[in-house]
Parts: structure tokens; sequence; C-alpha cells
């Protein structure tokens, strides 16, 4: 299979869709892989690196889409990359499209297969191709929202551990999946006063057994979550519900019971976002103010760290690029189950029942939209 790698083009966005070591793989596989230029550049994987390994080097990202079978990408394609896809291919990157109907209906037009990293699964119910950038995404949750309440960033000028004879600040962390429990981590380590809320009692006992006494768990109810954030300086917005639109946890109104210049960072921003408030920002922009709260939003935040979080995603996704390109479409998807589940899109069908309930559309299920 001719497998293509697209420079990503994305504001501020470095990660790349496949190392050298990943060309190497599926070369010696007897494939074929074609890298755009200065693709992964940025972090220093060069041209260089990626002709030793045995890709071939393509100047053009339009040349990409029109040779290649397989794009292997990181984040959504942007509005001119959806125009080059073309039917019979296949595209596998981060979609998050119950979040955005115009992606979806671009997709839906362009006749490709398009699978989604967040919504694969594996045998314990978990989601290995979006692990790995939570946990990520988690750490530097309570990294950028320290520096979002720095007097100069607008913020009240805090340190979230505090000083002797000065309080530590409080962090709250809505959720307690893979993104919330590495932001819980985070915050205790730099010595934050830091409370998780989640609905699953099962997963609290899990936080609380792992990690004692130094952080204080709470059932995730509406009261709980007010009563909480009405004495944070820190929110962490990190709930998810696979492939659907996140839950709005904080209202607007609730605005009102913070405290002037705390900080929220909003986690689930790709799918929607968890505040009501919220909005997509970048790392040019990454912060607005919305009746005084300082809002952090940015849909890529693991791209800040590209070199870590490229290996850590691509660790995750080698195995389903080498299946795909090994085993076709069809075939690779009907033998594992859990390779299906990330089917968004198959040939002008929407396969996935929660993107269509986010646009109220209608969708064909996996069995009727592969017949």
């Amino acid at each position: 299979m001719l497998i293509g790698v697209p420079k990503e083009i994305k504001n501020h966005e470095y990660r790349v869709g496949i190392t050298p070591a990943g060309v190497r793989e599926l070369v010696t596989k007897g494939h074929h892989v074609i890298v755009e230029h200065l693709a992964g550049d940025a972090i220093g994987l060069t041209d260089e690196l990626y002709r030793q390994a045995g890709a071939t080097i393509i100047n053009s990202a339009k040349a990409i889409y029109d040779e290649a079978e397989l794009i292997v990408k990181v984040k959504e394609p942007q509005a001119q990359e959806r125009q080059w896809l073309k039917p019979d291919q296949i595209l596998f990157a981060y979609l998050h499209l119950a979040a955005d109907k115009q992606q979806t209906q671009d997709l839906l037009d362009s006749g490709a297969t398009c699978i989604a990293y967040e919504t694969v699964t594996d045998k314990n119910g978990g989601l290995p191709l979006l692990a790995p950038m939570s946990e990520i995404a988690g750490k530097l949750s309570i990294q950028m929202g320290c520096s979002a309440l720095e007097n100069h960033q607008g913020g009240k000028g805090i340190l979230l551990g505090g000083v002797p004879g000065v309080a530590p600040a409080k962090v709250i962390v809505l959720g307690g999946g893979a993104a919330g429990e590495q932001a819980a981590r985070m915050a205790m380590g730099l010595g934050a006063d830091t409370t998780v809320l989640d609905i699953a009692l099962p997963r609290l006992r899990q936080l609380d057994t792992h990690f004692g006494p130094d952080l204080t768990t709470l059932f995730a109810s509406q009261y709980n979550i007010e009563q909480a954030i009405s004495t944070a300086d820190l929110v962490v917005g990190a709930v998810l519900i696979p492939g659907a639109s996140a839950p709005k946890l904080i209202t607007k109104q609730m605005l009102s019971i913070m405290k002037p210049a705390s900080v929220l960072v909003d986690l689930a921003i790709d799918q929607g976002g968890c505040f009501e408030t919220s909005k997509p920002t970048t790392h040019d922009n990454p912060t607005f103010i919305e009746q005084g709260i300082i809002h952090y939003c940015v849909t890529n935040m693991p791209g800040a760290v590209a070199q870590t979080a490229t290996y850590a995603l691509t660790n995750a996704t080698q195995p389903f690029v080498l299946a795909l390109a090994e085993k076709g479409i069809i075939e690779a998807v009907t033998s594992d189950m859990y390779l299906r589940e990330g089917v968004a899109i198959h040939q002008g069908k929407l396969i996935q029942e929660s993107v269509a309930k986010a646009h109220h559309v209608d969708y064909h299920g996996f069995e009727q939209g592969f017949n």
C-alpha cells in the first residue's frame, strides 16, 4: 500500500503522523511511504531521517493526497485538505466530528473512509489512541493554568503550591479519566489543594486508593460542582463521552459564583467543550476572558510539546497503521472489532451514532454502512 504523511497545517501543530521508525516498519513489510517535505522537521525528524528509513520526500501536500491510498495524520484535515480527499482513500487521524458539522459533511462528500483515533477501543473498553494525548493534555492543563494565573497573563497572581505561611491554590478537576488523573497528579505535585469530581464512584475509589489523603474526591452532582468552583482558583474540565459532544458542566450563569480572575482550562474543547462559555482558541491566542474568568481552550494542546506527543501517539497508532496497510480497509476493520469502532465515515455514509445524534442526521451503522 502507498501511505502518505502530510505536514500538519493547523495553528502551531508540529506533530507528525508517522516517525522514521514507523516508516522503516512499513517499508520492511513491502509498503511505500511518501512524506511531505519538512513534515517532522520542527521536532528533529528531518527529511534525511525519513529518507534513511526508506520514505520518499514529496514537496507538495496536494501530491500526497493525490497519490496515497492511506493518509496518516494527527489533527483533523483542514478545509483545503478535505477538498483533496478522494473516494477509496483511507484517512486515519483525530477527527472529533461531533463538534464540527462542516468537517463531517465535507468528509461525507469526499467519499473517503475516515477512521477517528479517538474512538478506536481496546479489550478493556479503553481508548488506546486517545489515552496518550489525554495524559499529555492533563499534565499540560496544570502547566498552562499556572501560567494563566500569573499577573502578567491577566491572572490573580497566585503560585499554585503557595509557600510557607501562604495557602496553596485550589485546583478542581472535573472528570477522573486519563486526562483528569494526570491533571490531578501534576497539581498535587506542585503542592496545590486538589479535588477531582466524577460521576463514577468506582473510579473515585481507584483515585482515592492510589493518591490517598492528598487528593479529595467528590461525586459530580450539580451541587458539588457549584460548591467546588466557587472557591477554585483553577478548574480543569476533563470530561469525555467517546465520540459525542461534551456535556456542559459549567454554565454561563455559574461563572458569577467563581472568584474573579480564576482560570478555566477546557480539555474537552475538541468535543465542543464542557463549559458553556468555551470557544476554540489557538496557541497564538490561547486565552480569553468571559465575565472576569480566564478561559484556556486550545484545541491542540499536545502540539505544544510535539516531540513527546508524536512519539507517544505513534507508539499507539503504529500497529493499526500496519494492519490497514497489510489488510486493506475491509479486512482490517472486519477482523478487528476495536479498530472498527474508529470508523466514522465510509464512502459517503455516516457510521457513528454519536456523531449523528450531535448533528441530528441519519446514520447507517457499521453493518449497513459496509454493505
